[in-house]
């Protein structure tokens, strides 16, 4: 607590005159029966002689945000979980000592308030109160003009503050926790089980990322954050669980940008006997559904650009998109030194041995996704970039998978599971034999999957879903630390 600022002095000493006269400030038996959309909306559209006819009393909670004191009486507004009501103290009513006691109130302190409702000269929407009491005085004054600081780290790092401030950031997260839960209703109602999966794994698999590490004292055993939960949800589908989500916290020790947080939320879900084309469908129908709820229509604007989720969606071939938006020459797509060579003029840095499809990749990442504005489905990657994906049946050399792009970014990344535990061993190998980085490094034989696929994986197909970045699509979010509650940040010095 900052012991030198005034005004938190102040409070402290009117802190001390309530304890002095015997009043808790900070008592918890105040019972609530509305809140104020309660009242705004079950009697706002009744008339001014109506409203004189209702005899109920109310009794309401929220914090003080604003006061104006008038001598003998004071206006208040209060803000609860569903918005702001004023509330009218009036001397003769309340009494003497009560309306005296209201002069250690403070913006920023909770109030219990008991009364009737009335509309005042100003049409305004009132609870005259009765009787009132404090039920938490704060020591610290809120920010007078938090609407007008440039300071994002102060607002991401006091989200308390931001969201008691400012409407808007509290309007994007009310619409993630919409989001998540239209996202539970969408999979309950096609037949699907919700599960969980640990988070922390012996060996970091499921997608090709730095692990945060950590240490079990009483086994002795290092163990991993879970980067993806991948293999374990494809265990429970080997078990019989042939429809399944997870919306679950994945960590990557990685670097923080707009589009990137160390701790980040993931929607993965699997359906046995489908394709990756009915999961291209399912997403259609997932994604359009929560912007036709949320926005009213099939489109919406995302940083100043207007987004058309009308399906069907835009399908695009991976080697296609190349040649589309990247505006390679068809031998870049055959001739592994013909990529390099683009590459190395793009200034991109190659792992020695990398192979043609990693190197299209990366001119993939460069080239082509920061076009894709529009909802697209990119097909049909390299098998050497996708280890986990069922190899096409027509081009061993591309797997049937997809990556969703929109506003330049990827969404949601799904495929048809590779089943084959032949196949599946050699491609782990594969991967142990190209390592690179440090997250490569990390790489090991996950022996009790490929046991477990031993036993037999039905034809199944699973998607990821990005959460974060969706929901700042649909609350035109320009940085995920905006959609985040408590972003990742440098501790304070």
């Amino acid at each position: 607590m900052d012991e030198t600022s005034e005004l938190t002095q102040q409070r402290i000493k009117k802190l001390g005159i309530l304890r002095k006269e015997g009043i808790d400030p900070y008592p918890n038996d105040f019972r609530v029966t509305h809140t104020s959309r309660d009242l705004h909306e079950t009697f706002g559209p009744l008339s001014d002689e109506a409203l004189k006819s209702v005899e109920e009393t109310f009794c309401l909670a929220g914090r003080i945000m604003a006061i104006r004191d008038f001598g003998k009486a004071s206006f208040i507004q209060i803000q609860d979980r569903k918005g702001r009501i004023q509330a009218y103290l009036q001397r003769d009513i309340v009494g003497e000592a009560a309306f005296q006691l209201f002069k250690t109130f403070d913006i920023g302190d909770f109030i219990g308030l008991e009364g009737k409702i009335f509309r005042t000269k100003t049409h305004e929407m009132t609870l005259q109160a009765k009787n009132f009491r404090l039920l938490v005085k704060s020591l610290r004054p809120l920010p007078e003009k938090w609407h007008g600081l440039t300071d994002t780290e102060a607002r991401y790092r006091q989200r308390y503050l931001d969201l008691l401030a400012n409407p808007r950031v509290k309007e994007i997260f009310l619409t993630r926790i919409k989001a998540i839960q239209m996202i539970r209703d969408f999979f309950t109602q096609r037949d699907f089980i919700e599960v969980e999966t640990p988070m922390l794994h012996p060996i970091p698999g499921g997608a090709t990322a730095k692990p945060f590490r950590t240490h079990h004292n009483a086994l002795d055993m290092e163990l991993y954050m879970r980067v993806a939960p991948e293999l374990f949800l494809k265990r429970l589908v080997i078990g019989g669980l042939e429809r399944i989500f997870e919306i679950n916290r994945c960590f990557r020790n990685e670097g923080i940008s707009t589009q990137h947080n160390p701790e980040f939320t993931m929607l993965e879900f699997y359906q046995s006997y489908a394709t990756h084309e009915e999961m291209m469908k399912t997403t259609e129908e997932l994604l359009c559904s929560m912007v036709k709820e949320i926005h009213g229509g099939f489109s919406l604007t995302y940083q100043e650009k207007e987004l058309d989720f009308t399906p069907p969606w835009k399908r695009i071939g991976f080697k296609e998109s190349l040649l589309e938006y990247g505006k390679v020459e068809p031998a870049v797509l055959k001739d592994p030194s013909k990529a390099i060579e683009v590459a190395k003029k793009l200034g991109l840095e190659l792992k020695k041995g990398t192979s043609h499809g990693r190197v299209l990749a990366d001119l993939f990442k460069e080239m082509v996704e920061p076009h894709l504005l529009q909802p697209t489905f990119v097909t049909h990657y390299p098998t050497a970039v996708s280890p986990l994906s069922r190899r096409n049946e027509r081009d061993p050399e591309v797997v049937d998978r997809f990556e969703l792009f929109m506003a330049g970014r990827e969404i949601a990344n799904g495929f048809s599971e590779l089943n084959d535990p032949v196949d599946q061993r050699q491609r782990f190998i594969q991967q142990l034999e190209e390592k690179g980085d440090e997250a490569d490094a990390l790489l090991t034989l996950d022996e009790d999957f490929l046991r477990a696929i031993e036993f037999g994986m039905p034809p199944t197909a699973g998607e990821g879903i990005g959460i974060d970045r969706w929901v700042m699509i649909l609350t035109d979010a320009p940085s995920i630390r905006e959609v985040i509650f408590f972003p990742l940040l440098r501790m304070e010095k």
